[in-house]
């Protein structure tokens, strides 16, 4: 999933109140499977469908949850360099809600809230 051409929407991750019911969910809903994989110190789910990716969910954190998170849906855009798509979004009038950074042997990731208040990922690939 997350090899879509620059521009092109390449990943969908859920923030859950509850991982292991959604996981449940899903499951029962698609027939996804889930793995999960250690990443940044932490952990996240990856889940697929006949051994293709189809996206990941991780569990909010408490502190989120108390600050009134809900659980949600984030939809990722592939860029070349998330740097610069986050620059040229605030020159656009976006807003950046979460800098750049490292998910371990996946990609470097972000979060953008465009000027009418939609907010997306986005996603560069980290070389092999």
């Amino acid at each position: 999933m997350h090899e879509a051409p620059a521009g092109g929407f390449c990943w969908v991750d859920l923030a859950a109140t509850d991982a292991s019911r959604a996981i449940d969910f899903y499951s029962g809903l698609f027939g996804w499977s889930a793995a999960t994989q250690q990443a940044n110190g932490g952990s996240f789910v990856r889940l697929s469908q006949h051994g293709r990716d189809v996206g990941s969910l991780y569990q909010l954190q408490r502190a989120a949850q108390e600050a009134g998170v809900i659980s949600h849906w984030t939809p990722y855009v592939r860029v070349e360099d998330a740097g610069a798509a986050c620059a040229r979004s605030v020159e656009l009038g976006g807003r950046v809600a979460v800098a750049p950074f490292d998910v371990e042997g996946v990609a470097r990731i972000a979060v953008i809230v465009d000027p009418v208040g939609a907010s997306f990922g986005i996603w560069e690939r980290i070389p092999a």
